[in-house]
Parts: C-alpha cells; sequence; structure tokens
C-alpha cells in the first residue's frame, strides 16, 4: 500500500492557512497534501513513456507558513549524481504535492506533475 493512500488529514488549522492560496476544487485535496508535505518525504517512480520508470526519494525541510520557503531535493535511482533541488514557496510546493495526490488517485503511481519537473530541471527559465 503506497504511502499516499495512509495519510490523515492535516488538523483544520493548518488546512485554512493554506485554503487562500488554492481554488475550490483543490481544497478537498489540501488537508492529505499538507500532510504529505509534513512527512518530509515522498518515495515514487517517474513514469517514462515506453521505458522502465525511474525510482525516486523527493526530501524537504517542513515549515509551517505557506509563504515560507521550502528547499525540495530528489535523488533519483539512488544516484548521487542523479540528485537535484528547487526552492520554491511552502503554497506553491504544496500546490504540486496536490497535483501527485489527483495523479495517483487517477493512475495509481506516485510521481510529480510535467510542471514540477520543468521548474526542477530549470527549463523554463
Amino acid at each position: 500500500m503506497s504511502s499516499i493512500e495512509k495519510l490523515q488529514a492535516a488538523s483544520k488549522a493548518d488546512t485554512l492557512m493554506y485554503q487562500p492560496y488554492y481554488g475550490k476544487e483543490q481544497h478537498e485535496i489540501l488537508p492529505y497534501a499538507l500532510s504529505l508535505y509534513q512527512q518530509g518525504y515522498l518515495e515514487g517512480e517517474r513514469i517514462i513513456e515506453g521505458k522502465t520508470n525511474i525510482p525516486f526519494v523527493a526530501i524537504w525541510y517542513v515549515s509551517r507558513l505557506p509563504a515560507e520557503m521550502t528547499r525540495c531535493r530528489i535523488q533519483f535511482d539512488g544516484n548521487a549524481d542523479l540528485s537535484y533541488e528547487i526552492n520554491l514557496s511552502n503554497s506553491k510546493f504544496i500546490e504540486y504535492l496536490i497535483l501527485v495526490i489527483k495523479n495517483f488517485k487517477k493512475f495509481r503511481q506516485t510521481d510529480f506533475s510535467q510542471q514540477f519537473y520543468r521548474k526542477l530541471l530549470r527549463l523554463d527559465e
């Protein structure tokens, strides 16, 4: 069973602090995304179409406020040479975690969105 399936909703106080940052359609998943965020890590697989999926571990420092910065580090395939870091606001990072959960519910796969990887690899800069 995936860690996403075991998530408990974050507290109402924590959830309320973040709600203004997201549209109504994201409010249902927000408490679970916050709970995932509070764990400080995520294991999953980068889905590569037509190829073998690449396992990853993402770790980040947890802080409470939406406007504070999160530094997320991702290592692919247990290889230090395949490590990447990204700094972004908690509210933006949690938005990516909302997408992880939506993706999991739809496809039963734990992976970040294409937008997250574009940001991580600085393809949009």
